[in-house]
């Protein structure tokens, strides 16, 4: 059981082209007692990747093996890997007063939110969907047929917002961050 001056579970979920990367890395930034938690995946290393640092990566004997034994937050598998959340290393920074960010996909935060209640769930959204297609057609490496995809997939997910306690509307990194920082209850 994790102790009262522990840290905080902190689910971060958003569509594609929202800015949830840029919001995590700026919050890491600007607060020294947060953490990211890093997933494990059997898919191989991408070139420059660095196991415990983008992934731990396994084969599928043990992730296989870490979901017999119940040590995934959340798991799934996608495109013939798996992919998950082990539950140690997100305890261990939160026994020691981390705050840990995960950034997840909505079908994971629902297994998360189920295992552990008591984490902090936030959706980020765009401030419209005009804007997050200027977003995703700015960012120049979709096809139409891609783009079209990304968007239909961002309305899939949009419909998921209301199973997560906050919702914050990136329309401003540093509100967005700033709107986080409130609701986790820190002043800086």
């Amino acid at each position: 059981m994790i102790s009262d001056h522990s840290g905080k579970l902190v689910i971060i979920s958003a569509p594609s082209g929202t800015g949830k990367g840029t919001v995590i890395n700026k919050l890491l930034k600007r607060c020294p007692d947060f953490a990211f938690s890093v997933s494990a995946t059997t898919r191989p290393p991408r070139p420059g990747e660095v196991d415990g640092i983008e992934y731990y990566f396994l084969t599928r004997d043990r992730f296989r093996e870490m979901i017999a034994n119940n040590e995934f937050l959340e798991y799934a598998e996608y495109v013939e890997n798996y992919y998950g959340t082990p539950s140690k290393p997100v305890d261990e920074f939160i026994k020691t007063g981390k705050t840990v960010l995960l950034d997840i996909e909505v079908l994971g935060a629902k297994q998360v939110m189920t295992k552990r209640p008591e984490a902090i769930s936030i959706f980020i959204v765009p401030p419209s969907m005009t804007e997050l297609e200027n977003r995703l057609r700015g960012r120049g490496t979709d096809s139409e047929e891609k783009l079209a995809a990304r968007l239909k997939r961002a309305k899939q997910e949009l419909q998921e917002k209301c199973h997560y306690k906050h919702e914050v509307v990136n329309d401003s990194v540093s509100r967005a961050v700033d709107e986080i920082i409130e609701i986790l209850g820190r002043k800086d």
